[in-house]
């Protein structure tokens, strides 16, 4: 049986992402875009090899995050050349004296799916090429100048993704006929199997929508949000919050609303629970004194701590010319100082425990709103706050995120809003579930949304 290679294509420079660095080292939930692109073929047990193609400048740093994640399947980095298909090129060449089949993948689409890879593998049985596509949502027109020549048939039409794959016999003769012609021109492998093997069929897997290429500035925040739907769901974190019990936990404003549920739920899942409010136990997380008093006395209690929560926060609805200078203070104390206070507080003992910190952001937070000037902005500066430490802290193996209800019955919202329909509502327990997973997760750096199934946040 032929041994299937994984090709990653990791020769991008990234210049239409406009970062400093190739797109393929942006991180995301924790890990660079190609280190969650590597562990997709790392785990999948019909991999029997995986080589990385890249830049000749960042053949030093394939070698160091290989070393880091100690993936055993990674054998060969080669250099890629000033063309996509050089890269192939490079693979084709590199495994030429072998019968093998080369499954080529975009370095920058970390979400391929198992499914995919396997339906792929399972293709290569009977097929000498395959490609992954799906299906056009969008009307598709020719132009010829500015003006429409033909509209083809959507049915007929679909978006074309990676991997790619090909017996090496069939690949290596498309490159063999293609090198030879003037005009040759390639935007991928498929297309030149096409051209210059055309009695060749390319069978067609059905991809993803979530199996997305990060090309420009906005894909990442929809790759952050893919991230966050495919971690949060049951299989990856356990609606049972698996792996909590026996965890030392503090949660910060956990006398009512969303914290004492939390406590609750950690609590019927076997951890070891301490919550500290201002209004039960005089705790303030705008006074970091505080914060370092009960830690320091639950790690001595305990021996540790593993997770720390801090829902504390204050809403004055008003006016910004109406709030006087001490209840400004006091907001932005509360809910930003006090951030901040919990995470500089609580580092030493979750860096000991590579345990995990979450906080809690608003759904005002992504645009400033009339009465909302220092909640939306000091929610706005949390959410910033998470990611960085996330960053800053991953290598002491600390996990940040921030979870972000939509608008959740709380006795904070009913002092401020009064009434309101219950279903118009999430709730803090739905609320609660939510954090439990992200504390039973091993992502890092995200913002989770939480909301009313099937409801947009209004």
């Amino acid at each position: 049986m032929k041994r299937n290679i994984a090709v990653i294509l990791a020769g991008g420079v990234g210049k239409r992402l406009g970062l400093s660095t190739p797109k393929q080292f942006f991180k995301v939930a924790g890990k660079m875009v190609v280190e969650h692109t590597v562990d997709v073929f790392e785990r999948n047990p019909r991999i029997d090899e995986i080589a990385i193609v890249s830049n000749p400048y960042f053949i030093d740093e394939f070698e160091n995050i290989t070393l880091r994640n100690g993936w055993r399947k990674v054998k060969r980095i080669l250099k890629g050349g000033k063309e996509r298909y050089d890269s192939s090129l490079a693979a084709i060449r590199s495994y030429g004296d072998e019968e093998v089949n080369l499954i080529f993948h975009d370095a920058v689409r970390p979400l391929l799916s198992q499914r995919v890879l396997d339906d792929v593998i399972d293709a290569l049985a009977t097929h000498d090429a395959i490609d992954v596509a799906v299906p056009s949502a969008d009307t598709i027109i020719e132009v010829e100048g500015d003006f429409i020549s033909a509209i083809p048939d959507r049915a007929r039409l679909r978006r074309g993704q990676t991997p790619q794959a090909f017996t090496i016999a069939a690949i290596r003769s498309a490159y063999e006929k293609a090198l030879t012609d003037p005009a040759f021109r390639a935007t991928d492998d498929c297309g030149v199997v096409r051209r210059y093997l055309p009695d060749t069929p390319v069978y067609v897997v059905r991809g993803e929508e979530t199996n997305m290429k990060l090309t420009y500035k906005e894909d990442t925040y929809m790759l952050d949000k893919f991230f966050q739907l495919r971690n949060c769901t049951p299989a990856n974190c356990g609606p049972e919050g698996t792996g909590l019990a026996g965890r030392v936990a503090v949660v910060f404003g956990g006398s009512y609303g969303i914290g004492a549920e939390i406590v609750c739920m950690l609590r019927e899942r076997g951890a070891a629970v301490h919550s500290f409010s201002r209004g039960e136990t005089g705790t303030d997380v705008g006074r970091r004194s505080d914060v370092e008093d009960v830690l320091r006395q639950v790690a001595a209690g305990e021996g540790r701590i593993d997770l720390v929560v801090n829902t504390a926060g204050v809403l004055n609805k008003e006016p910004l010319a109406a709030m006087s200078a001490e209840t400004i203070a006091a907001a932005v104390n509360t809910n930003y100082m006090g951030t901040v206070n919990v995470a500089v507080a609580a580092y030493p003992y979750l860096r000991q425990s590579k345990g995990k910190l979450i906080f809690f952001t608003s759904s005002s937070y992504t645009r400033g709103r009339a009465f909302y000037s220092i909640y939306s902005s000091t929610k706005a500066a949390i959410v910033n706050f998470v990611q960085a430490i996330a960053q800053e802290w991953e290598c002491d193996g600390i996990k940040v995120n921030c979870i972000n209800p939509e608008r959740t019955r709380t006795p904070m919202r009913v002092k401020n809003f009064g009434n309101e329909p219950a279903d118009s509502l999430l709730t803090a327990e739905k609320v609660a579930e939510a954090t439990l997973e992200a504390l039973a997760s091993d992502y890092t750096g995200l913002v989770i949304d939480v909301r009313r199934k099937g409801i947009d946040e209004d």
